[in-house]
Formats: C-alpha cells, sequence, structure tokens
C-alpha cells in the first residue's frame, strides 16, 4: 500500500512538472507567433501602394511589365484602367502565398512529426526572415515576387505551432491554448498593419524613393528577434520515443491534407457515421465557400479604398487596428463564452451579417456608409470562424478531434489560396461594384446551407 501511494505521489509530481512546462510552452508559442503575425501583417496596408511603386518604377523590360504585356490584349476588351493592373498583380501574389502555405503546411506539420518541433519551426523561422531580407532589396518586381514565394514556403510555422499546442495539452487545456492562438492573431492583425503604415509613412514624409526598405527590415528585425527568442527558450515537445518511425509515413498521411478530392471527403477521418460524415462534408463546403468569397473581397478591400478614396497606408492600417480592435473586443468577451447549443445560431448571425457589409463596401459613395460596411465586417469575422470551427470540433471522438480540424484548416487555407485571384479577377473586368455586389449575393448559399444542416446539439 505504501508503494502504491508513493508511486501516486511520484505521479502527481511528475503531472505538475509536465504541466509547468506545458503552461511554459504555450506562451512561449504564443509570444513567437504574436512577433511572427506583427511581421507578416505589415505589409497589408502597404499592397495597393507597392504594386503602384512597381508599376511606375519597375524597368520597361521588368517582370512588372512583361506581365502587363500579356494582359494588356484582354485589357482592351474588357476596358479595364492600368490601375488595375495592380489590383490584378496584388491578386496573383496574395493567391500564390497562400498556396504555398496550403501545400506547406501539412508537410512541415509532417515533418514535425519525424524530426521534431523545435528545428522544422527554426527553419521556417529561418526561411520568412529570408523572405523578408528579399523585400527589403525588392528594388524590382521580381525580386518582390521572389520574397513572397519563399515567404509562402516558409509558413509552417503557424501549423507546428498548432502541434506543440497539442502536444502539450490535454483535452481539458486544449481550448485554452488554442485561445492564445486567437489572442495571438487578433493582437497581431491590430498592430502589425498600423505599425508598418507609420514607417511607411515617416519614409514616404522623407523623401525616400525606396519607402518600402524601412518597413521590410523591421519586419526582418521581428523575424530575426523571432528566431533568437525559439532557439533559446522553447524546448523541444515531442521526445522521440512518440516520434513518427518513418518520414514515409509522416509525409505519406501530411499527403491527405494536400489530396482535394479526400480533403472535401474528410477522408483522413475515420471512425464516423454515414450521417455524421455528411454534416461534416456539408459544414466544410460552407466553410470552404464563405472563406473562398470572404478572402477574396478582403484582399481586394485594401484596393478598393486605396483607388476610391484615396487611402493611404496610414489610413489602411488604422483601418485594420479598428477591425481587429473590434474582432479582439468580441472574441475576447463574447463569442468565447457563447453556449454550445447557440453556436450554430451565432454562426449563422455572422454570416448573415456579412451579406449587408459587402453591399455597403461595394455601393458605398461616401466614407460613412464605407466605414459602416467595415463595422459590419469586423462584427461578422469575429463570429463566423470561431463558430463553424466549433461546429466542426463536435464531429469524431477525442482521438479524431485534431484529425478533423486539421482538414477543417486545410480546407481554410485552399479557400484563401483560389480567392483572392477570383476576385481580384473579377475587380479587374467588372470594377469593385459589382464584385462585391455579387459576392454579397453569393454569399447567402452558406447561410441557408448551414440553416438546413443539423448538428448535434439540436
Amino acid at each position: 500500500m505504501k508503494n502504491k501511494m508513493t508511486n501516486v505521489s511520484n505521479l502527481s509530481v511528475e503531472d505538475r512538472v509536465n504541466n509547468r512546462k506545458g503552461s511554459k510552452m504555450t506562451h512561449v508559442i504564443f509570444w513567437s507567433l504574436l512577433i511572427d503575425l506583427m511581421a507578416f501583417t505589415m505589409i497589408l496596408p502597404l499592397m495597393p501602394a507597392l504594386m503602384d511603386h512597381y508599376q511606375k518604377t519597375d524597368p520597361s523590360d521588368g517582370l512588372y511589365h512583361y506581365f502587363s504585356k500579356i494582359i494588356n490584349k484582354f485589357q482592351v476588351q474588357v476596358g479595364a484602367p492600368d490601375a488595375a493592373n495592380s489590383v490584378l498583380f496584388g491578386g496573383f501574389l496574395g493567391s500564390l502565398f497562400s498556396f504555398l502555405q496550403y501545400v506547406v503546411s501539412p508537410l512541415a506539420g509532417g515533418l514535425s512529426d519525424r524530426y521534431g518541433r523545435k528545428p522544422i519551426l527554426l527553419s521556417c523561422l529561418v526561411g520568412i526572415t529570408v523572405s523578408y531580407g528579399l523585400w527589403a532589396v525588392s528594388y524590382n518586381f521580381a525580386f518582390f515576387v521572389i520574397a513572397r514565394i519563399i515567404g509562402g514556403l516558409s509558413k509552417g510555422n503557424v501549423s507546428i505551432t498548432m502541434a506543440i499546442i497539442t502536444d502539450v495539452s490535454t483535452a481539458s487545456t486544449r481550448a485554452a491554448g488554442m485561445a492564445l492562438v486567437g489572442i495571438a492573431f487578433s493582437m497581431g492583425f491590430i498592430i502589425g498593419p498600423l505599425i508598418g503604415a507609420f514607417i511607411a509613412k515617416w519614409a514616404l514624409y522623407s523623401g525616400n524613393m525606396y519607402w518600402f526598405v524601412l518597413p521590410a527590415l523591421f519586419a526582418l528585425f521581428l523575424s530575426a528577434v523571432d528566431i533568437i527568442f525559439i532557439y533559446f527558450f522553447f524546448e523541444e515537445t515531442l521526445p522521440k520515443e512518440k516520434r513518427a518511425k518513418s518520414i514515409a509515413a509522416s509525409l505519406g498521411h501530411a499527403m491527405t491534407y494536400i489530396n482535394i478530392i479526400s480533403l472535401f471527403k474528410f477522408s483522413a477521418v475515420q471512425n464516423l457515421s454515414q450521417s455524421g460524415r455528411e454534416s461534416l462534408i456539408r459544414l466544410g463546403l460552407i466553410y470552404f465557400v464563405y472563406l473562398f468569397l470572404y478572402s477574396g473581397l478582403e484582399f481586394t478591400l485594401t484596393f478598393l479604398t486605396h483607388y476610391h478614396f484615396g487611402f493611404t497606408p496610414m489610413h489602411q492600417g488604422t483601418m485594420f487596428f479598428c477591425i481587429g480592435f473590434v474582432m479582439a473586443i468580441l472574441q475576447g468577451g463574447y463569442v468565447r463564452r457563447i453556449p454550445t447549443n447557440k453556436v450554430k445560431t451565432a454562426a449563422f448571425f455572422g454570416l448573415l451579417l456579412i451579406v449587408p457589409s459587402y453591399i455597403s463596401v461595394g455601393a458605398a459613395s461616401t466614407e460613412i456608409l464605407l466605414y459602416f460596411g467595415v463595422f459590419l465586417y469586423a462584427l461578422s469575422t469575429a463570429f463566423v470562424v470561431p463558430c463553424l470551427t466549433t461546429l466542426a470540433s463536435q464531429f469524431g471522438g477525442d482521438d479524431t478531434k485534431g484529425t478533423v480540424l486539421g482538414v477543417f484548416r486545410s480546407l481554410g487555407a485552399l479557400a484563401r489560396a483560389l480567392g483572392p485571384i477570383v476576385a481580384s479577377i473579377s475587380f479587374w473586368t467588372f470594377g469593385s461594384r459589382v464584385t462585391y455586389l455579387v459576392g454579397a449575393v453569393a454569399l447567402l448559399w452558406p447561410c441557408y446551407t448551414l440553416k438546413k444542416t443539423k448538428f448535434k446539439n439540436e
């Protein structure tokens, strides 16, 4: 009996040590992700001005004008102005970056399953830092494209972050860990765009022709700090005995997240009832269609405000700050407290709210109507993704929920890879008003389908 009590006591001490380590690593990852996201989002309010810059300064035989010549005959047919080319090129880069992230994220996760989290995480952060270094010397459009490609190929750190949270948490503490990740995203999208816009404004005020260098160097500085921080403070969370036995098996599992047909069918999720799988597939399609339309319109928002309302990078940064601030208040104060039986209603409310939001933005001829639409946009955004993700987490047992959410995230990444380029082509061809109004009408489909879909708690 004494030995048994001693073992229990030792186990309790071990659990406490593991819990302390888990809490410490969760907070380390929070700060790392926040630093990374601040650097990553600095470029968001600068994209329209960057595209305008390359349109004016790229050599006549450079990549920007090479692409312009290719699309020139189509441009004449649709009557698109030269300025709209910037939207098209920006959309191409946005989709390319997201597509590379969609491909590399599960592969980075698979490599970390075999070789450990820390070396793969550091490799991703080094690649991201290199991309910012290239951005800082992107005096022509070709270098900027290469910088974005390297950045997209290195953006597997977010998926590794999710795996680390899973490593160090239990079923009862995982929600708190994921909540910290959500807070890091909200804070990053509040602070980063404002920093980027402020530095760019200062550089432009100083008369620097290559005004983007200072924001790029600051992003490079933040990314380098992130590498040093992870190297010294992050402790490996996946011990060798728990790692995948072979790289082939690990990457083979990761490929199910890249295969589009398997992705939409949730083929990686085992032991689901037929009705449960059908509901999950429908929910995944709702999520994909929503993010496909949403991300496309979200990406073109900065171009719309830049061309129709003359927004400078500072205006853009302030707009992103306001959006992020509203989202952070709602998600921190209300959304995370929504009862399980009210989640579907909240998701439906958010989906429905995005429709008048985009109608207002697309039809806006005054800044008052524009800001009203942006406010509705922030309200909607605060609800939809967290609530749809919570609905997805109801499917499967404890041993498959991670797989369900992994497939769900991959569907979102694929939608974000396709949305910007499709919306930008529409913006370029038909203009912003038609693009936003058609997108608003199309968003009624996810609303209707969600309303008709049944879930466990109904």
